[in-house]
């Protein structure tokens, strides 16, 4: 089946906020709740749908008539340069889109949206017990730069 990209509207808040529950099933380690990480990403999103976060992109794949998942691109600073980068904030799709290559198409969208408002990196964070998606993203040409440490102290 034929995959198409295009913006989000309004009327896809409950699909994008529905599909990002998907995001504490994938690796968060135990000092994470699944509530936590669901929580922050709803909250960024509903900031999306608000106005509160001019600049970035809500992209929305479709697949048979219905929606397959989501990316969300916003505007990072490289801590290093200083310069803009985008920074792909989420990437999710439908467990019934799985493997069909939404993932691909919205990466592909991602990207393309970014050159297009004149980013040459992109950068992306992801759950270190995520191999499925940490294989996507290295087979798409992303490469690990630093890795973060966290020690919860209580």
């Amino acid at each position: 089946m034929p995959i198409t990209v295009r913006a989000a509207t309004a009327h896809d808040h409950d699909f994008v906020v529905a599909t990002s529950r998907r995001f504490a099933a994938f690796g968060p380690p135990p000092w994470r709740t699944a509530i936590e990480v669901v929580e922050g990403e709803v909250r960024c999103l509903d900031d999306y749908f608000d106005g509160r976060m001019p600049g970035c992109a809500l992209l929305i794949a479709e697949q048979d008539g219905g929606r397959a998942g989501f990316a969300f691109v916003e505007r990072h600073i490289d801590y290093f340069t200083q310069i803009e980068q985008a920074h792909l904030g989420m990437l999710a799709v439908a467990a019934a889109a799985q493997g069909t290559g939404a993932a691909a198409a919205l990466l592909e969208a991602a990207e393309a949206w970014a050159r297009s408002h004149g980013y040459a990196t992109m950068t992306l964070n992801v759950f270190e017990a995520n191999g499925r998606a940490r294989a996507f993203y290295e087979k798409s040409g992303f490469r690990v730069e630093t890795v973060r440490y966290t020690k919860p102290l209580a």
